[in-house]
């Protein structure tokens, strides 16, 4: 008797799941994986975009480039010592520091002020908050000419005005004494509502419960805004100081458009030196190391602040 062996079959390989459910969450996961990249494309496009005019830069600065000639040669780091020992550089720098410190200061101090004033749910506060924002929607260069019409000696608005307190005769940006008083009050009037936003936004974000335990302890305004406003708020105002000097030690447009440097050289910051330099007399290899000094200077003040900034923030949120 011839005894039949049935082979059992060998299980093979489960077959990957070709379904259209299976297909569209690999698609999914592809996608998922690859949209980091997908963001941080424009920056990185962005990024190269400002490197390249950017290194050029330097490389030219290396050189005797010039806006009137092609014949361009090596001279290694004669612009830089030429700038270090031109005292129109030096003038120039300290115009810069000196209007960035007075703007920044005055734009602070009113934005700080202003901002407390305006912290209050009443009909006053809710129509000043919509008209301080009006001179952000105007550009520099527009409100500074809207400035000197008004300030005009002959048919200026303030000239009556500046009569009766017995100032009609208040040169504004045609004297040297009076031209870096002028650009204050212009840039003031421009960027004042940037810190006045911001430092209310600020004071809105603030916790409730201190003021209130403060209140039932009978402190007074003045203990209040130095004790819990002021610490509180610190990390804001940083911040704040950091947008308005960066861009006060950069201005360009509202000193060119008032005064254009002038009367003289009395308001000659160093972005106005190096347009010069490299425009109206096309040395743009001269005028190149003075933008780069202007970009260390601002990225070494931005590097410092930041550094408050984020020591502010610590202690604010109690972990240093």
């Amino acid at each position: 008797m011839s005894t039949t062996l049935s082979s059992t079959p060998t299980q093979s390989a489960i077959p990957p799941d070709k379904s259209p459910a299976s297909k569209e969450t690999t698609a999914y996961a592809r996608r998922r994986r690859f949209r980091p990249y997908l963001i941080l494309a424009p920056a990185l496009i962005l990024t190269i975009g400002i490197f390249i005019p950017f290194l050029a830069a330097i490389c030219l600065s290396f050189t005797n480039y010039s806006l009137n000639s092609s014949d361009v040669s090596f001279i290694g780091f004669d612009n830089y010592l030429s700038m270090l020992q031109s005292p129109d550089f030096w003038h120039s720098l300290w115009i810069t520091i000196q209007y960035a410190f007075f703007c920044t200061t005055v734009e602070m101090l009113l934005g700080i002020g202003v901002a407390l004033l305006l912290n209050d749910e009443n009909i006053v506060a809710r129509f000043l908050r919509i008209v301080l924002i009006f001179p952000l929607m105007i550009a520099p260069v527009i409100g500074t000419l809207i400035w000197k019409l008004i300030t005009n000696p002959s048919v200026g608005i303030l000239v009556g005005p500046m009569q009766l307190i017995g100032l009609g005769d208040f040169k504004w940006g045609a004297s040297p004494d009076t031209a870096m008083f002028s650009l204050v009050v212009v840039d003031a009037w421009v960027y004042t509502p940037f810190v006045i936003i911001l430092v209310l936004a600020g004071l809105r974000s603030l916790p409730k419960s201190p003021y209130e335990a403060a209140l039932i302890d009978g402190g007074s305004p003045w203990f209040v805004f130095k004790n819990l406003t002021l610490p509180m708020l610190t990390p804001v105002l940083l911040i704040t100081l950091v947008f308005r000097l960066m861009l006060s030690l950069q201005e360009f447009s509202i000193i060119f458009a008032l005064t254009e440097g002038g009367p003289g050289d009395s308001t000659m910051s160093l972005s106005l030196q190096a347009y010069n330099r490299a425009f109206p007399f096309y040395g743009l290899a001269e005028a190149i190391p003075m933008m780069l000094f202007l970009w260390t200077l601002v990225y070494l003040v931005s590097f410092i602040l930041i550094g408050f900034w984020r020591r502010a923030q610590q202690r604010a949120a109690g972990v240093a």
